[in-house]
């Protein structure tokens, strides 16, 4: 096992003090990795509002301190929080990426992104029983539903990722390629290629409740 799972980074900062209190604040004595990394799943899923607008360039937008204490963030932002919780429980965590197809785009976040490919969109994954587990915290309960959008669950031993359909069978994500894991955000590689095909992502200003778009999709 690298090391560096386990280790705090730069922007999964799992030694932060917030970090490590809220990662501990509801499990149960005596839990399992398991049902520990099953917890945490979901008080971020849940916990963390999931939202596209605001500056890819700002570097606090991927820390996880700052994610925790902003309380929103987009697929990066909580991929990054999932890992730091799992660390500072001891559950090896690291984060992963692949560019999506994403079918149920909206107008505003399709002419910010500059079309449909969302590329590094991330994920987490655990290191439970022997074997990496992915899960993806991303969109929140109250979000899946506004958009009709099935929510993601985790059982830590099944890989959770977007389903390809949403609740009404209209295509909603597919991976296109995968861009591989790291022990921590790679925010060079990130921004190297937002700014090839995404610029309007980077100084972005764009502000509003994403939640809303879904009465336009």
């Amino acid at each position: 096992m690298d090391q560096r799972f386990l280790e705090a980074a730069q922007f999964i900062d799992s030694d932060h003090p917030s970090i490590r209190d809220f990662s501990r604040a509801s499990l149960a004595a005596g839990a399992s990795s398991v049902e520990q990394a099953v917890d945490l799943y979901y008080r971020v899923r849940d916990g963390i509002r999931y939202t596209p607008y605001l500056d890819y360039a700002d570097p606090e937008m991927y820390r996880a301190s700052s994610v925790l204490r902003n309380g929103f963030g987009f697929c990066i932002s909580k991929a990054s929080l999932l890992a730091a919780c799992g660390r500072a429980v001891g559950i090896p965590a690291r984060i992963g990426f692949g560019d999506v197809q994403n079918h149920l785009n909206s107008p505003r976040l399709r002419a910010i992104n500059n079309g449909d490919i969302m590329r590094w969109h991330a994920f987490t994954e655990f290191y439970l029983e022997g074997c990496w587990v992915k899960s993806t915290p991303a969109f929140n309960l109250e979000l899946c539903s506004r958009f009709r959008v099935k929510p993601l669950e985790f059982n830590g031993r099944e890989d959770s990722i977007f389903h390809p359909y949403d609740v009404d069978q209209r295509r909603h994500m597919e991976y296109l390629k995968m861009r591989g894991c790291f022990a921590d955000v790679p925010l060079d590689r990130i921004l190297a290629t937002w700014r090839k095909h995404s610029p309007k992502l980077l100084g972005n200003r764009c502000t509003g409740d994403f939640a809303a778009d879904a009465e336009i999709v």
